[in-house]
């Protein structure tokens, strides 16, 4: 079986190289394919990710490549983590976006309107070129960002197989997890859309835990819920938000602090982007490993502990801490988007599992049409993913996700029928714009910017 892996020069390739090495013997996985266009990140991270999954999978054939046709010829399944623009293109997004007075962040609103301009095109043409080349029905994960957006816009197109991936879900019930011991098999309900949804319904071996949970202090101090109020949960039915409903939540506050900050969050990735790469270079990776190792994982920490730091003023509750190689591989796997992947293949061949999947409605949600994709817990078995059945949404969220819903299909329609009459709409509905004249000025700065991704738009 080959898995290929679209944007495998990514920072976070090394940690799915181990997932996958891990698990490659268990799911039958023989070549893991890291394709990306841009050879440097291939030759620093890609060598690592390489490095480690050959370590912990020596039959393992792992392959680096910036050919896209021969990376998908053949592939069985496909995780797509493309970043087109790179981290320059999420700096001018924010800045754009904050001179007019919107929140500019990558995934949400018109930050996430931006990236998916570039992103849907390109990703669009390596899903045509799947279709000719990888194996029949070879299931895509996509991980591109906006990961929910992204995907309603392939399935528009027809191509029925992919299916949106997050790790917030999956990682935010392993923090969840642990608050009672990491013991036991923990489950929970997830709802919503990508980025904009919800947790109840939680459960450990079976037993209903949700009120033990809600009412442990820890969960406040020790997992994601650290950037919310209790009273706003008991307000809203007591069902926990994903993190990213904070930008919704407190926008005032998060403009303020974005205003007040010397840097944004993209220009922060930015610079230690550059200075990892520029500390990368001055180590000859195939003859210390070691050092490359130490290398990336010190400015890998730099970033993900400043996650959310900028927008909320404080530090997350566990922070990373640079360890050895050897640690490293000897540690339990975490998963992350890869252990979706991972844990899909093995559901599918016989060994039927929950997770938290972007795919069609299909009557889970009431108020949703069916072709809408929403992100939703489901059991997985050999017949592919079924949705949990959730029925109706308390108006106060599902008032919400109309709204973002109601966005995220005008973006898809805007940017597939190259409509800036759609665009501009599309950002009038999002919650985080809102604004007839912010919609329109970032509209043409957006279509102007990234004309070499979109082509030309009717006026």
């Amino acid at each position: 079986m080959k898995i290929t892996v679209l944007g495998g020069g990514g920072v976070r390739t090394p940690f799915l190289a181990k997932s996958m090495a891990l698990g490659a013997k268990s799911a039958g996985i023989t070549r893991l394919t890291l394709m990306d266009v841009n050879e440097a990140k291939l030759q620093r991270y890609g060598k690592i990710a390489r490095h480690i999954a050959r370590v912990c999978a020596p039959d393992l054939d792992v392959v680096l490549t910036t050919d896209a046709e021969a990376a998908l010829s053949g592939a069985d399944y496909i995780i797509t983590t493309i970043r087109c623009g790179g981290d320059e293109s999420r700096v001018f997004d924010e800045r754009a976006c904050i001179a007019q007075g919107v929140l500019g962040q990558e995934t949400t609103g018109a930050g996430g309107f931006a990236m998916a301009l570039r992103n849907i095109p390109v990703l669009s043409r390596y899903c045509e070129t799947a279709k000719r080349l990888s194996a029949p029905d070879a299931v895509i994960f996509n991980f591109t960002n906006p990961s929910g957006l992204v995907t309603q816009a392939m399935r528009a197109q027809g191509f029925n197989t992919v299916y949106g991936i997050c790790d917030a879900p999956s990682g935010f019930f392993r923090q969840l997890h642990c608050l009672f011991g990491c013991k036991g098999t923990f489950d929970g309900r997830v709802y919503g859309l990508n980025h904009l949804s919800w947790f109840d319904g939680f459960s450990l071996d079976g037993k209903d835990v949700t009120r033990e949970l809600l009412h442990d202090p820890r969960l406040y101090t020790e997992t994601d819920m650290y950037l919310f109020d209790p009273r706003l949960v008991r307000l809203g039915g007591e069902m926990l938000p994903n993190e990213y409903l904070y930008y919704y939540y407190y926008t005032d506050k998060v403009k303020a602090a974005i205003s007040g900050a010397t840097q944004t969050r993209g220009e922060i990735i930015a610079q230690v982007g550059r200075d990892m790469d520029a500390a990368m270079d001055r180590i000859d990776i195939d003859r210390d490993m070691e050092a490359a190792f130490q290398c990336f994982m010190e400015f890998y920490n730099i970033r993900e502990n400043n996650y959310f730091s900028v927008e909320s003023g404080r530090k997350r509750p566990a922070c990373a801490t640079n360890i050895p190689l050897r640690e490293f591989l000897d540690r339990p796997d975490t998963g992350g988007y890869s252990a979706v992947a991972l844990r899909y293949i093995h559901a599918v061949s016989g060994t039927p599992l929950r997770m938290a999947l972007s795919l069609p409605n299909q009557g889970a949600i009431e108020g949703l049409a069916n072709e809408d994709v929403c992100e939703i817990s489901c059991t997985i078995g050999e017949r592919g993913p079924i949705p949990d059945k959730i029925g109706a949404i308390p108006e106060m969220q599902m008032n919400l996700i109309r709204q973002v819903k109601l966005y995220e299909n005008l973006a898809v329609q805007a940017i597939l029928e190259r409509s800036r009459e759609k665009a501009i709409k599309a950002l009038m509905a999002h919650p985080l714009v809102a604004s007839y004249p912010a919609a329109v000025s970032l509209t043409d700065v957006f279509l102007t910017r990234y004309a070499d991704y979109t082509g030309e738009w009717e006026s």
